[in-house]
């Protein structure tokens, strides 16, 4: 460590700014965010600073004397090399202060991070010169793993420490924190449901504290497959959990992204295969919550979209299990991204329909098939590879030219993903050339004349250099 951090406490203390341009405005709004009042002194002060700060700051026009750095804790010098920075710097230092010269470590006695402001938490991150910009960009990457409301929890916790001092003993106040923070009080207050939160923090104290609390259920969309696309809560989540039960449309790249002491769960089911049933996933669900864990369920594309999701969220609540659901992005979207292709467009369809291709055990989908091929725009098959034939057949039987435009996306946004598109008729043999097994999404509708992607004769050609 080549400097040592500290946070200094600035609120309603004059901070002196040597310099009146961008630099000394840039360095006045840091400190008046940390609550300082910024004295700018130079003699050629910008009225830009002037219509920013107004009242809120004070202006002396001329150069600094040693009275006006009297009792500062830190002095800011934003000048021009040719105003010389090494003597006012000097002069401030002389004051008692520490100070910082911009651009001009050699002189600093301390340096401005890149700043993480969420109220209670302040991040610091400091490449002690080397490299501001990654700096900035760590910071950035930081920003986007917070919670929004990350700064309300902590005032809400800290709202709390008395209390919790006074009911739990030294030994398991850590403990009790360290659940707090991954609990459903947490949830709650996250949420911005400030009276749920207390009344849930309230039970929470009043409970025998060597009993186990609730845990919390959190139903999370693990997008198409693309780490890159998990929402940045979901992100969290993962990291987060105690217990990941997960199903075969997560990819590992997903799964590597948990805390390795996490408990990875595998739930998932294949066609014609219900390896787990649905009900003890959902008994899985509870019972590891009523252990005090962080639950995640972690579902491919978006939990709510042909994912059971609403199924699972019935049960955890119904068994008095706190539970939240973070939408994914949906395999619909995520493959007809990675596919070039728009589902609306307004030269070729003004709506898109989501149907499933899956019945249960081996029979067809009891679908209004003169309804779907009246519509005439983008019609979006989940799981219905297994059943293209009958889905081809049933639409061209009820009025959909054999012509439409198809395109059939398997792991849609993976490196190993399949993309094909040619026409509604022959979309049985399209799929048996390409070798799709699934899973697979099909596009049924004019905007998938637009994907990218092999068509029929591209695929027999392959085969003919091939052979």
């Amino acid at each position: 460590m080549k400097k040592y951090p500290l946070f200094i406490d600035l609120d309603n203390r004059r901070t002196p700014i040597i310099g009146g341009g961008v630099a000394a405005l840039r360095k006045a709004r840091l400190v008046a965010a940390a609550g300082a009042r910024p004295v700018f002194i130079w003699p050629d002060i910008d009225p830009e600073i002037e219509r920013e700060f107004g009242d809120a700051a004070e202006y002396i026009d001329c150069r600094p004397a040693a009275a006006d750095l009297a009792g500062a804790r830190i002095v800011f010098v934003a000048v021009e090399d040719g105003d010389d920075p090494a003597r006012w710097a000097e002069l401030a230092k002389t004051a008692g202060a520490l100070v910082n010269v911009v651009d001009r470590p050699a002189l600093c006695d301390f340096t401005t991070p890149s700043i993480i402001d969420r109220g209670a938490l302040v991040i610091a991150i400091s490449t002690d010169g080397a490299g501001p910009v990654f700096g900035r960009d760590l910071r950035a990457r930081i920003e986007a793993m917070l919670p929004a409301r990350i700064g309300a929890l902590l005032d809400f916790a800290a709202g709390y420490r008395d209390a919790v001092k006074a009911k739990i003993g030294e030994g398991g106040r850590r403990a009790f924190w360290e659940r707090f923070f991954k609990g459903p009080v947490a949830a709650k207050a996250l949420a911005g449901d400030e009276a749920g939160a207390r009344e849930a923090m309230i039970e929470t104290l009043n409970r025998p504290q060597d009993a186990p609390g609730p845990g919390v259920v959190h139903i999370v969309g693990a997008g198409p497959g693309d780490p890159d696309l998990l929402t940045l809560k979901a992100f969290r989540l993962i990291q987060q959990a105690d217990v990941i039960l997960y199903d075969r449309l997560v990819s590992n790249e997903i799964l590597n992204l948990a805390r390795r002491d996490a408990d990875r769960v595998y739930v998932g089911k294949a066609k014609a295969d219900h390896a787990v049933p649905q009900e003890d996933i959902e008994a899985r669900m509870i019972a590891f919550a009523r252990e005090g864990k962080m639950v995640v369920r972690l579902k491919g594309g978006d939990p709510f979209v042909f994912g059971r999701g609403g199924e699972e969220l019935e049960a955890v609540r119904a068994a008095g299990i706190a539970a939240a659901v973070t939408p994914g992005v949906t395999a619909a979207t995520g493959c007809a991204a990675a596919a070039g292709m728009a589902l609306t467009h307004r030269d070729a369809a003004q709506s898109v329909t989501f149907v499933t291709g899956h019945a249960k055990g081996d029979a067809e989908p009891d679908l209004d098939w003169g309804a779907l091929a009246a519509l005439k725009n983008t019609l979006v098959v989940y799981m219905g590879v297994g059943k293209a034939a009958a889905i081809a057949g049933n639409l061209i039987r009820c009025g959909r030219s054999a012509s439409t435009p198809v395109a059939v996306i398997e792991n849609g946004t993976r490196p190993e993903q399949i993309i094909v598109k040619g026409a509604l008729g022959e979309l049985p043999a399209l799929i048996g050339r390409a070798g799709v097994k699934g899973p697979a999404l099909l596009v049924i509708g004019e905007v998938a004349a637009m994907a990218d992607g092999d068509t029929l004769s591209q695929l027999l050609e392959k085969e003919r250099l091939v052979a």
